[in-house]
């Protein structure tokens, strides 16, 4: 299984999210978004490679993948490195945010 790392900054608009959702939309949809999360990290942890490629950082010096969450609202952005069997959750992703706008938000 690989480690599952989260970026400060990826574990804070998570976070934010979470909290977001508690306030507008109550406490069932927060806690099914963190069981959405808990379910995607498990499927990483096993398959780091499952996820597609997102086409949006194909020119990066790693292959940068991700996944929707919170009913495609978001894309988790995550970076697999095989040497070290490790997964880099690297940001949450707005979708509803100007797509090119993610190349300069991933350095």
């Amino acid at each position: 299984m690989a480690k599952i790392i989260w970026l400060k900054r990826a574990s804070r608009i998570l976070e934010e999210r979470i909290l977001y959702a508690n306030s507008e939309f109550g406490r069932f949809t927060a806690k099914r978004w963190m069981e959405e999360i808990a379910h995607i990290e498990s499927r990483i942890a096993l398959m780091p490679l499952s996820y597609t490629p997102e086409p949006l950082l194909a020119g990066k010096k790693h292959v940068y993948r991700y996944c929707h969450l919170m009913n495609r609202r978001f894309k988790l952005i995550y970076v697999y490195y095989p040497s070290s069997n490790t997964v880099r959750v690297t940001d949450i992703w707005d979708t509803r945010i100007n797509p090119d706008t993610l190349k300069h938000h991933i350095k």
